[in-house]
């Protein structure tokens, strides 16, 4: 499944580079790109885990003092 989701007080594009690896190597995640400039997280993984892998990425996120809105 591929969802777009927008972010807030994401901060710096380095922090975007960082959290796009981060969500990017979590089990069971197909591709995760931040867009800094658009402020969207764009998510593509597994359909069976996808809140669970979501929420996953927000606790990755949240090193970066960024919400993920749902």
């Amino acid at each position: 499944m591929k969802k777009t989701f927008k972010l807030e007080d994401l901060d710096c594009a380095n922090c975007a580079a960082a959290m796009e690896r981060g969500i990017a190597a979590l089990e069971g995640v197909n591709s995760a790109t931040v867009n800094f400039m658009a402020m969207k997280l764009i998510l593509d993984a597994d359909d069976a885990k996808f809140d669970e892998i979501l929420k996953a990425a927000q606790k990755v996120a949240d090193k970066y003092d960024t919400t993920i809105v749902r």
